[in-house]
């Protein structure tokens, strides 16, 4: 039997639920830890990302409206469908990275379980960052933690999967939508994961995934004034003061570059207290 010839793929964008060419119709190459060729992968531009903040909008409502407890049923089984494709992101990251199979698989796992571990604070949360406040008077008064809507976020730039699912995952949480730009340098398994969110009842528009140079994309992201939040998670290596300061001009909320972990607070930096009173029966 003669030995079949390799399918090279193109990796697309994934945005609003799709998975579309980049615009500009440019790609890169992706190529192994050793130089080998892998794939090629879309090239985002401008227009794409603009593009990706409207799906972003658009789906803010349904997701920020879904229940807190059903927002964890779905994170829950975006869990369940990696665990099902895991193979596959070994492969991939062993092919990118250059790791062993062992920490590959590491990676995976890690991934896997932070999926489950922000699923849980899905219900949980907003009692934690919530409070019941004391009031002089026949009042009840009450903090409660909202979306703060789209959220930009430049993923950490030396992880294939993990980076990437460490900030997305949180911002999901709490109800936001997300325009997330992956590792230019290992971009497959970021592509792989939206296609796994688009069969676990993700709402599509909810992640949208630009892959390319963050460079480029970034500050048309800070300057978008539909753009409430930035996570800057993954810009360490670019002028992430400029972009700080183009947020500003839109009064974005900003998480700087730095090191990132599992923690409520991730959950917690974006969102927006919402502050109720409410007179009490008289009975």
């Amino acid at each position: 039997m003669s030995k079949r010839l390799t399918v090279p793929k193109t990796y697309k964008l994934a945005i609003g639920g799709a998975f579309p060419r980049s615009e500009s119709g440019r790609t890169y190459e992706v190529l192994s830890a050793k130089g080998a060729f892998l794939a090629n992968a879309a090239q985002g531009s401008r227009k794409d990302a603009r593009d990706a903040v409207v799906a972003a909008r658009a789906a803010v409502k349904g997701w920020s409206g879904a229940t807190a407890y059903n927002r964890g049923q779905v994170l829950y089984r975006v869990a369940e469908v990696l665990e099902g494709r895991r193979a596959q992101f070994v492969d991939e990251i062993m092919a990118q990275e250059g790791v062993s199979f062992a920490a590959a698989g590491a990676q995976v796992d890690e991934a896997i379980d932070l999926w489950v571990w922000y699923a849980g604070w899905c219900d949980k949360h907003a009692q934690l960052a919530g409070n019941a406040n004391p009031v002089a008077g026949p009042y009840f008064n009450i903090s409660v933690p909202e979306p703060t809507g789209v959220v930009a976020i430049v993923a950490p730039q030396d992880s294939a999967l993990l980076g990437l699912v460490s900030v997305v995952a949180p911002a999901l949480v709490a109800g936001n939508t997300v325009v997330a730009i992956a590792s230019e340098r290992y971009p497959l398994s970021a592509i792989s994961l939206a296609e796994v969110l688009a069969t676990s009842d993700v709402p599509g528009g909810v992640v949208n995934v630009l892959t390319g140079s963050p460079a480029e994309m970034t500050p048309w992201l800070a300057s978008h004034q539909d753009v409430n939040a930035l996570d800057l998670a993954g810009a360490g290596d670019l002028d992430w003061v400029d972009l700080q300061i183009a947020a500003a001009d839109t009064l974005k909320r900003v998480l700087a570059p730095g090191e990132v972990t599992a923690s409520p607070e991730r959950i917690s930096a974006f969102t927006e207290i919402k502050t109720v009173w409410h007179t009490k029966s008289m009975v």
